[in-house]
């Protein structure tokens, strides 16, 4: 089994996720007692947020290397950025640390090729709606992103993901206007729902929407774990 390093705290809701996700795909796959062998490092998501509020990527770039470099140090033969925002930078870390890093959009287009999908609705933070980092991985595969058009919605999506979904905190409003938002998508054409955010899953569920939904941790961690026993 190759070891892999987990760069979680982004934040500790979702990073739970995979830790668990993973071990259930290892043990599903081998049986027994046999769990994933993985390191993690952990972040302070506050001084994360600041930067990127700041647009400062590059100090966010310089802790998440150190976070790798640490991983690395310790064995890891592959990083997983337990985040879909963090992949901004992903290209750019695995050229620094000359290590894999398991790319969560390249992992997510897979599985929508697989269902034969054309056109899909990317829900996330506005950094993962409106930079290209994500949908570029998916246009790469010939498959069409549409984001909400609604700058009000955008900005309802990347506020209640840090003020209440990266707190575990889940209310019957925010659900309810997360399925619209999603709806407005399926009415514009889009054939499946990306859950561009890991947090993303605590309000909108597969049986809520009428197309196919791609939970990005639970396919990130797919991802993981073939690597692992590749």
């Amino acid at each position: 089994m190759r070891i892999i390093g987990l760069i979680g705290g982004i934040s500790w809701v979702s990073t739970s996720d995979y830790y668990k996700l993973i071990n259930q795909g290892i043990n599903d796959r081998l049986g027994d007692l046999n769990f994933s062998e993985c390191l993690l490092y952990s972040f302070n998501y506050a001084d994360i947020k600041k930067n990127n509020e700041n647009n400062d990527w590059d100090s966010t770039f310089n802790m998440l290397l150190k976070g790798c470099q640490f991983l690395k140090q310790g064995g890891a033969t592959a990083i997983v950025l337990c985040a879909n925002t963090m992949h901004f930078i992903a290209d750019r870390l695995e050229e620094a640390i000359e290590l894999p890093v398991i790319h969560i959009a390249t992992a997510t287009a897979i599985e929508i090729q697989k269902q034969g999908l054309k056109k899909v609705g990317l829900l996330g933070t506005k950094f993962t709606m409106e930079l290209d980092f994500f949908k570029d991985k998916l246009i790469e595969k010939d498959i069409e992103v549409v984001i909400p058009d609604n700058n009000a919605d955008r900005d309802f999506l990347h506020t209640t993901i840090f003020e209440e979904l990266g707190k575990g905190i889940v209310t019957d409003a925010t659900k309810k206007r997360y399925l619209e938002i999603a709806n407005q998508l399926i009415k514009e054409g889009a054939e499946g729902i990306i859950l561009g955010c890991t947090e993303i899953p605590l309000v909108i569920k597969p049986e809520d929407v009428t197309v196919p939904v791609f939970d990005t941790a639970i396919i990130h961690s797919k991802a993981a774990v073939d690597f692992q026993l590749s």
